[in-house]
């Protein structure tokens, strides 16, 4: 008889848990019509491509640009289980953010095995600071999604940040270092302590955090328990289930310019977001 190792769960059962794109009839067919979308999103808008804020090959970032010098900045981190997946991916998502005004920013980071996450978390620390250098003060909204999301919510404490979008996010490591997500990560006891946004609750700009309301009960749960602490630390969070979503249609809402995601960065508890 297998042996529970998390929540009442096997590593079988956790690896299920876990597992967005095993839900899905085609998900292969989901990627090919993101790229697609995004190549069309590349081809009609001013984007500057592969700029650089270090020196790995990874670590670059695509800007589009609205047409104002003083708009603020949207800056998005893609998912992938740190381990998979571009920013060429899901330029798409930029059409919500840049319709609202925003200029946008395609983050890129080095993947696991290449990169430990204790490396990718300082790359987009590397990130903000090389913006916060180059924006001379201009509103920044991080948000990211999945891997991106986690990654969203290790910065928002970072002085250029004024709000973040943490969607569909990994919150607490523990769980990921124990089933096949972790044979890339190889995560270790100290980085899933000082890497676990769960655990590590600080001061910082003010969040929402979204997840589709038709996700893994795993990933809605880590979403609903994190803005909760963050709330009980008096921190300001707030949680939206997006009705409709799974974690991939997720990204449809984003990309509406009247997506619930948007309008609800624009609200009064996270007014520096899109609006």
């Amino acid at each position: 008889m297998a042996t529970a190792i998390y929540r009442g769960m096997t590593r079988q059962e956790l690896d299920t848990a876990y597992s967005n794109t095993g839900r899905l009839a085609d998900f292969p067919g989901l990627m090919r019509d993101f790229r697609a979308r995004s190549e069309a999103f590349y081809a009609a808008r001013q984007v500057r491509r592969d700029l650089r804020y270090g020196p790995g090959a990874r670590q670059t970032y695509d800007w589009f640009v609205c047409g104002r010098s003083d708009a603020p900045v949207f800056v998005f981190i893609h998912g992938g289980y740190w381990q998979s997946c571009v920013k060429e991916d899901f330029a798409f998502c930029a059409q919500g953010p840049m319709a609202r005004g925003h200029d946008v920013i395609l983050a890129e980071y080095t993947l696991a095995p290449e990169a430990s996450m204790t490396q990718i978390v300082a790359e987009i620390g590397r990130l903000l600071d090389h913006l916060a250098a180059k924006l001379a003060g201009r509103r920044l909204c991080l948000a990211g999604h999945s891997a991106g999301g986690h990654l969203a919510a290790m910065h928002r404490g970072h002085p250029a940040v004024a709000s973040v979008l943490a969607i569909s996010g990994l919150f607490d490591l523990l769980p990921i270092s124990l089933g096949q997500l972790n044979d890339k990560l190889q995560l270790t006891a100290a980085e899933i302590a000082a890497l676990s946004p769960m655990r590590n609750i600080a001061p910082g700009a003010p969040m929402l955090v979204s997840v589709g309301a038709e996700e893994l009960p795993e990933l809605v749960r880590q979403s609903d328990d994190y803005a909760a602490a963050c709330r009980r630390a008096g921190e300001p969070a707030a949680l939206l289930h997006v009705p409709g979503c799974d974690h991939f249609r997720v990204l449809d809402d984003l990309a509406d310019p009247e997506g619930v995601q948007l309008a609800a960065l624009a609200g009064p508890v996270l007014g520096a977001g899109p609006g």
